[in-house]
This record gives C-alpha cells, structure tokens and sequence, in this order.
C-alpha cells in the first residue's frame, strides 16, 4: 500500500458488490487511492470475504452490541480517525448515521443511492418509480449530509424503465452502471474536481446541478470508458 496515496474506508452491510468494484478500479488505476479498511456492521456480511481475498483490513462493529446508535457511531468515527482515513465510502452500508457522526466528516463521505435524487428517497426505489409510471429509472451518487439521501448529488446515471420491468429486474441491471459511476464520482473527488463546499457540490469549480452530473455526458477519461 503507498503510504502517499488517499485512504479510503469502504463501509458495508452485506455482500459488498460496490467494495469489488472499487478493489478493482484501486487496482487497475481508475481510482487513485487505496482501501484501508473495510468496515461492517454485520459478522456475516459477505463482503468481509471479499476484502480478506483482497489482503484488506477488517473490521466487524456489530450494531447489535452497542446500547445506542449514538454509540455505535462514536465507536465507528474511532475506527476511522484511527485508520487515517481520507474518504468514506457507503458501500450498501444499512445504516442511519447520526447528525454527529456525518458532520465530523462532512466532505468526505459519500454513498450511493438506487434513484435520480432527489427522487425517491429512501426505500423501494424501483419499485415506486415502477408504480409511479417512470420511464426511467436511475442511481446517483452523492455526498452525504444529516438530511437521509438528501446530500448534494456528484453523478447520477439513467436507465430505462422496460414495460416488463419488475423492481428486482431493474434493480439487476442498474447495479453494472452503479459499479461504474461510483469509482468514477470519487475520483473526481480525489483529483478535486468534485467537492463539497457550505452545502453545495460542485464540478471545476462550478456548482453542480440538483441532480448531478449526468454520467453519459462526462468525457470518456471521466467516466473511465
């Protein structure tokens, strides 16, 4: 590990999709960073396998064990002052994470989330934008605030809602574009092009849209074609 590069800490809850996508952009240089450590709330997520295959620090924070949310989040911001980590990543990370906690790393935490914020927050995203009569569907990554999925959007990638589509089907073929958008939205912000500044994201120096940058407009070096 260069001991020059950024740091990043890939946070999990389950079978860690993302945390593979990101191992292999770390590797072959899309990503100009390393994992630290990957974190997991569950004992039994699978992607603590992932990131043992990998040669990668773990470390099991067990929700569970902990009298509060509060408590756990302490435990957790150790951890990662500890590791010196430079970039959180929300890797599908199931958790609320307390205003204390997003705040200490306010601009250096990010996720992403299975809609075109800010449409549709929360759960169910698919399957509202199905009921809802969308034509498209998306996912977008953005910054994260106290607000739930409420953080300024980095980049959002578009898909199309087929007639037959069911939440589940959508849900498979938007996770291959999720895996490109997110290493690709943080090393616009490893390489600063991307940052957040009083609330705001913005690309070059410019602010962002509501919505993003849209992944299909970013230049083929951006959007690691």
């Amino acid at each position: 590990m260069n001991e020059l590069r950024p740091r990043l800490a890939v946070l999990i809850s389950g079978r860690g999709s993302n945390l593979q996508a990101f191992i292999q952009a770390c590797q072959g240089g899309q990503v100009s960073a390393d994992i630290g450590v990957v974190i997991s709330n569950r004992p039994n997520a699978g992607g603590l396998q992932t990131a043992a295959q990998a040669g990668l620090e773990t470390l099991v924070l067990d929700h569970k064990r902990f009298p509060s949310r509060e408590a756990f989040d302490a435990e957790l911001a150790r951890a990662l002052h500890s590791a010196k980590i430079d970039l959180i990543i929300l890797a599908g990370f199931m958790r609320i994470l307390t205003a204390d906690f997003v705040n200490q790393f306010q601009g250096r935490l990010v996720n992403i989330h299975p809609s075109l914020l800010p449409k549709y927050p929360g759960l169910n995203t698919h399957d509202r934008a199905i009921d809802n009569g969308d034509s498209v569907a998306g996912a977008t990554v953005h910054y994260v605030t106290p607000d739930l999925d409420g953080g300024p959007p980095i980049v959002h990638v578009k898909c199309p809602i087929r007639p037959d589509d069911t939440g589940a089907s959508l849900a498979a073929r938007l996770l291959p574009m999720e895996h490109m958008i997110y290493p690709a939205a943080v090393q616009l912000h490893l390489t600063k092009r991307v940052y957040l500044a009083e609330g705001h994201a913005y690309f070059d120096g410019k602010p962002l849209p509501p919505d993003g940058i849209d992944w299909a407009a970013l230049p083929a070096q951006d959007a690691h074609l």
